[in-house]
């Protein structure tokens, strides 16, 4: 374990020296690249750091109390002072455990957030508002930015479809788990009967592609124009400036129309369409990886169901941990953290009994 920790610490000292030379500077794919392995491994060289010295610290109070020329009250000190480090190391080393499993590539990435009503009519598009809003309040409490890409709304409050991009430190981390049908038990406001529906949404969580991941060829992708439209087809633009990109070989479509500028809904259509192929290329490279995360915390399917906010017994349920919490005014008003957590906690004990 202590050759595997001074490697880290050395691998550490090295990406320092190359993050501040001039060479690697002028090189953005490789300055990328050593950054995003420097945030990775600096959590873990930090507590490596802190475990070598508790270490030595033990083998210094071990040699104390071996020694016979040491008098009796010292001894005892360094005898209580050793039960302290002992435990102090024994937590540490279960941190670094944790901190050395596998890490997902993606998980400093910024997210593309795509929430689309599923069964359910008008009261699922009303869920995918809330969803939508949510995870908004829950970006903004991680110090993380939301900014909306496309939209579709109903008129009523509520979405067909909405796509943001959350950009932060560590923002798929955060959301990586969220991907899949969420399902909701209420009484729509609509209803006069108190009969209570159930609808559903669809959650995607793709990690934002950078132009160093993929790169588009011009001549495979087809950009189209027109006037872009409010609910019920009324115009809410008087220029062509709504923009519809298709991606030739995949058959990928994406609209963008929420900008006056077509400029502007071109660039957010091609992030989105960049983030989309991403995955798409992930999934169809890194078998592994998508069987792990069969067996962890759900395949992170968007057909999967994974939860039920019920809001007459305020009640929500994450199906995939068989977790029940009665809090869901709060969730809904963006405190997830207790249930992401949790989510975390499964995934790294999966992770755990699956290198033990």
């Amino acid at each position: 374990m202590n050759t595997r920790l001074d490697d880290i610490l050395n691998r550490r000292q090295e990406l320092t020296s190359l993050l501040a030379d001039p060479d690697t500077t002028s090189d953005n794919k490789r300055f990328t690249q050593l950054s995003r392995e420097y945030a990775e491994i600096e959590p873990v060289a930090a507590i490596a750091k802190q475990l070598l010295d508790v270490q030595s610290q033990i083998q210094g109070n071990r040699e104390l109390i071996e020694d016979a020329a040491c008098d009796a009250e010292l001894r005892e000190l360094a005898q209580a002072e050793l039960e302290e480090l002992q435990d102090q190391d024994e937590k540490l080393e279960e941190k670094l455990k944790i901190l050395l499993l596998p890490t997902d590539p993606n998980d400093m990435r910024n997210v593309i957030l795509e929430v689309r009503a599923g069964t359910g009519g008008d009261e699922a598009a009303l869920f995918a508002a809330d969803l939508f809003r949510m995870y908004s309040r829950f970006a903004e409490h991680e110090g993380l930015k939301v900014e909306i890409l496309s939209s579709n709304g109903t008129g009523i409050g509520g979405y067909k479809e909405i796509v943001a991009q959350i950009s932060g430190k560590g923002a798929f981390s955060k959301f990586k788990f969220e991907s899949g049908v969420h399902r909701v038990q209420r009484v729509p406001t609509t209803e006069t009967s108190g009969r209570i529906h159930t609808s559903a949404c669809t959650v995607a969580i793709l990690p934002e592609a950078e132009d160093v991941d993929i790169k588009i060829n011009p001549d495979e992708i087809r950009v189209d124009v027109f006037r872009a439209s409010g609910p019920g087809g009324q115009s809410v633009n008087t220029t062509d400036s709504a923009v519809r990109i298709t991606h030739i070989p995949s058959g990928l479509v994406v609209i963008c129309q929420d900008e006056k500028s077509q400029h502007k809904n071109k660039a957010k259509a091609m992030k989105v369409l960049q983030a989309r192929l991403f995955d798409a290329a992930q999934q169809e490279a890194d078998d592994e990886r998508a069987e792990a995360r069969r067996g962890m915390v759900g395949s992170g399917d968007r057909s999967e169901r994974i939860r039920t906010y019920n809001f007459p017994q305020g009640r929500i349920t994450d199906h995939r941990i068989n977790l029940t919490l009665y809090k869901l005014d709060a969730i809904m008003a963006g405190e997830l953290k207790e249930l992401i957590e949790a989510l975390l906690t499964h995934h790294q004990a999966e992770l755990l009994a699956a290198h033990s």
